[in-house]
């Protein structure tokens, strides 16, 4: 089953004043998206973050109390709970709103990576034009946002990358064949940053790494999200059909700039899944996950090995070469998009090892590097030097004309999956065949006959009884076109439920 999605949180400041409240500001910069009044319709009734994979609910989070201490804060606050997360769903089936203090973009379900890179980076574009309407509220160009994870105050945001698998799957394996990827993929999908942090401790400059996220890895796995964060997070919160499905919501990832880094990111995880479902990865358990991630992130000569629990050591590159060979064996020749991606997964490998300059424009690690040492040579200042910080921040600033990324973008120095007209299409338009796409078509056809909205549900108003769209297990691509071409043709939502409950009755 392919289907994944990523979720983006972006960082928020102003330039005009001296404090700035990000739970406002990300409030308002959603608010600017929309043309008419915010319209509560995001039903949270399937979101549990207590539930836990590994078959247990916790009674408590760590953020709990921090969420306690939010909701005494905003309680003096002149708007309700759900005025301020102002949750949207947009017509291409993505999720806008505030994630309390960083305003989040949630792709829509994606079953192919061209797909989900178009949607990515259409996130970026939303959030770019509801600045833009933002700034002109305020009279000046003072709005910023970055696509990243730190404000190099100890803070990290996440970037966090979806999976739908099997419920099928023991989670005993899935911990086995993922923790050692996850550990080492950051040689792939790092997004590289300047000095180090710790969880709400002070920035230290310093030497450059892969990962921005590295820094606060402090559990191997866990349920926690925003303390005591893991390499694994075992929230059970599938949003389908929880007797056949999990939802594995990984927070370890970086947000990155580069397509290529987005596509090898969630398309070799996707890999990994597979080869775990047909247990056929490849055993090499780490001894101690937590200290090789970080001991991992800040070698960017990649000569660090970490040791196995059976008493091997292997760099990051070995342990990524281990999952792309067992990958190779079984599924080249599945399809064009796998190919690709098997062929690229391997000549980046080898590309870091041997001439790692061929992928600026393509890894967002080696690509900032690039440009730090770059000006560290034309400025003659040293990896200490806290100008490097900011620089380091700009490289996410979405703004065409501010992002470092975006200028080399712009200059023809970036390799693109998408064109600009795919992602301007994406910020209208979901995927036509996962639920996804579906849920963006009804808030195009029927915008003002939709009770709530969640993952899996969409309730429509009107009527005696209950009249919702369940997708908990609607995810075969000819079933989900099946079901938006009646939503399409459909004069009311009453009459495409009837018609979609028809033809379900006839395939019994």
């Amino acid at each position: 089953m392919r289907l994944f999605g990523i979720e983006t949180e972006y960082g928020i400041t102003r330039d005009d004043v001296a404090e700035v409240d990000p739970v406002v500001e990300s409030m308002e910069l959603v608010r600017a998206h929309l043309e008419a009044s915010f319209k509560r319709r995001w039903d949270y009734a399937g979101e549990d973050p207590h539930e836990d994979a590994r078959g247990f609910r916790v009674s408590g989070l760590q953020q709990d109390r921090e969420e306690d201490e939010f909701a005494t804060r905003d309680a003096h606050r002149p708007f309700s709970f759900h005025d301020m997360k102002s949750d949207l769903v947009l017509p291409n089936g993505a999720r806008f709103y505030n994630d309390h203090t960083h305003p989040e973009y949630s792709t829509p379900e994606c079953r192919t990576l061209k797909d989900l890179v178009a949607q990515d980076r259409a996130g970026e574009r939303v959030l770019l034009r509801a600045a833009q309407r933002r700034n002109k509220v305020l009279g000046g160009d003072h709005v910023r946002l970055y696509k990243n994870n730190t404000d190099f105050h100890g803070h990290s945001y996440g970037c966090h990358d979806n999976y739908l698998v099997a419920r099928s799957i023991p989670f005993p394996n899935l911990v086995a064949g993922l923790v050692p990827f996850l550990v080492s993929r950051q040689v792939i999908a790092g997004a590289g940053k300047v000095g180090t942090e710790a969880q709400e401790s002070g920035y230290v400059p310093g030497r450059y790494q892969l990962s921005q996220r590295a820094d606060f890895m402090e559990a191997e796995l866990g349920v926690d999200t925003m303390h005591n964060r893991p390499i694994l997070n075992t929230r059970d919160e599938p949003h389908a059909d929880r007797e056949k499905y999990r939802r594995l919501h990984l927070i370890i990832g970086d947000a990155n700039m580069c397509e290529y880094a987005t596509a090898l990111k969630v398309g070799t995880t996707q890999l990994v899944l597979d080869l775990i479902e047909r247990g056929a990865a490849p055993v090499c358990e780490l001894d101690h996950p937590v200290t090789a991630v970080k001991q991992l992130s800040r070698d960017p000569d990649l000569k660090t090995v970490v040791t196995l629990r059976d008493g091997r050591k292997l760099s990051a590159l070995d342990i990524q070469e281990l999952f792309c060979e067992s990958a190779s064996r079984i599924f080249s020749g599945t399809d064009e998009e796998i190919d690709w991606l098997l062929r690229e997964w391997s000549e980046a490998l080898s590309l870091l090892s041997q001439d790692r300059s061929r992928l600026v424009g393509k890894l967002d690690w080696v690509t900032k590097q690039w440009l730090l040492e770059s000006f560290m040579r034309e400025e003659q200042i040293g990896w200490d030097d806290p100008w490097l910080a900011s620089l380091d921040l700009e490289y996410h600033n979405v703004h065409p004309e501010q992002g470092l990324y975006l200028g080399l973008e712009a200059e023809g120095k970036a390799w693109r999956m998408t064109t600009d007209e795919a992602i301007e299409e994406a910020m209208w338009n979901g995927p036509t065949d996962t639920r996804g796409g579906l849920r963006g078509l009804c808030v195009q056809r029927f915008p003002d006959q939709i009770k709530s909205m969640q993952w899996e549900r969409i309730q429509f108003t009107g009527g005696i009884r209950s009249r919702s769209l369940d997708m908990g297990d609607l995810f075969d691509p000819k079933e989900v076109r099946e079901c938006a071409h009646i939503f399409q043709v459909a004069s009311s939502p009453s009459d495409a439920l009837a018609a979609w409950s028809h033809r379900k009755d006839r395939a019994i």
